[in-house]
């Protein structure tokens, strides 16, 4: 089957952002947060619920073994860090933003100033995630609450999507 113009050209689009082909330099995201370990590996990806309760997955999952350093990804307030449901956890927030870091034994408390990169805390065994993963996630405040968002949006490594009018596009 014979694809027109407009058709050919959506499907190498769609291809390269499932690819993960890099940005054009122009329409590169300029990263805010710098990743919290030296390996940037991601091991799990972040999968949007269709809704606020559904099932998905709320962040990254990054490869490091227990006892990695792990770095704050922005300048911000230690907004919590210690144990929920048997796990380390440090959250941080950055004006408006909110990172997630576990399972991390963490080296700050509460109330702390942190500044981007500076240890936080080390990776721990156990949690929810399987051994040798560090989960990174990401909240934006939205009215009186926070809405999950890929951290990729805030480390560079993620494009926004751009809408273009189908007369964009030959024979379109």
């Amino acid at each position: 089957m014979r694809r027109t113009g407009a058709a050919a050209l959506a499907a190498v689009v769609a291809a390269a952002v499932l690819a993960g082909a890099p940005a054009a330099a122009a329409g590169a995201p300029q990263p805010r947060w710098t990743w919290p370990t030296a390996d940037h590996r991601v091991v799990r990806g972040f999968q949007t619920p269709v809704t606020a309760y559904a099932a998905g997955h709320r962040g990254l999952d990054l490869a490091a073994g227990a006892g990695t350093a792990v770095h704050a990804p922005d300048d911000g307030v230690v907004a919590f860090a210690g144990r929920v449901a048997g796990r380390g956890v440090v959250s941080i927030d950055h004006a408006g933003v909110r990172s997630t870091l576990e399972p991390v034994d963490p080296s700050v408390r509460a109330g702390r100033a942190v500044r981007r990169g500076q240890v936080v805390g080390v990776v721990a065994d156990g949690g929810a995630h399987p051994a040798g993963v560090l989960h990174l996630g990401a909240r934006i405040r939205q009215g009186d609450g926070w809405a999950y968002v890929s951290p990729l949006l805030l480390l560079g490594g993620a494009r926004r999507a751009v809408l273009l009018p189908l007369a964009a596009f030959p024979g379109g």
